[in-house]
């Protein structure tokens, strides 16, 4: 059979016609018995690599963290545990994100082990505070924690300020010291440094030029 340009156009158009009513029927069908549901939720997100100051992106992959619970069957079995979603999200996977203009998608190994990081049993979750002379270290909440640093950081800065040195105005207080840490970003460093020149304070450094 010899089919001229004009005569395939129109064959390939009914046919692909006649495909797309035939899929348009059978739609209910093909979702329900070819569509596969993933066994695990995934989301990803797009973040910094909190290690070093070199800010590099990073593509997150996470699922819903699993807890145990224990359910009563009836008639009074044994409770039987298992395992449920809860709200909180856990990280499966770290990589590079090829579109971030520092990195483009490459990574040192510490950015792509930040899945411990997360994951690891031994992190802390909540402020930690050990009293003057006490042995043991007590779990406090971030209201209390962030007021007593402020209540301290006035007191310290209160009874040390000076004012005038040799007849020369100094304004400074020599008892508090600042280090910036190389996982804190440009906008932290600079809220940092203008609060601590704001309190006088002279000793400022960073970990980055130690």
């Amino acid at each position: 059979m010899e089919l001229d340009r004009r005569q395939f156009l129109k064959l390939s158009g009914a046919s692909t016609s006649a495909l797309l009513f035939q899929f348009s029927l059978n739609k209910d069908a093909f979702d329900k018995g070819r569509r596969f549901e993933l066994h695990k939720k995934v989301k990803e997100g797009y973040t910094v690599c909190p290690y070093c100051a070199v800010g590099c992106g990073l593509i997150v992959a996470t699922e819903a963290a699993s807890v145990e619970t224990k359910v009563q069957g009836a008639g009074g079995p044994p409770p039987k545990t298992t395992a449920v979603e809860s709200a909180e999200r856990r990280i499966i996977n770290c990589e590079g994100d090829p579109d971030h203009p520092i990195n483009r998608g490459r990574l040192d190994p510490k950015s792509v082990s930040g899945r411990q990081l997360s994951n690891i049993d031994t992190r802390l979750k909540k402020p930690l505070y050990r009293a003057p002379g006490s042995s043991k270290w007590e779990e406090k909440d971030w209201d209390w924690m962030i007021t007593e640093i402020a209540k301290r950081t006035k007191k310290t800065r209160d009874d040390t300020f000076k004012e005038v040195l040799g007849g020369v105005k100094i304004n400074r207080t020599e008892a508090i010291a600042w280090l910036g840490g190389a996982a804190n970003n440009n906008e932290d460093c600079y809220l940092g440094a203008k609060l601590m020149r704001a309190l006088g304070v002279v000793y400022l450094e960073h970990q980055a030029r130690i």
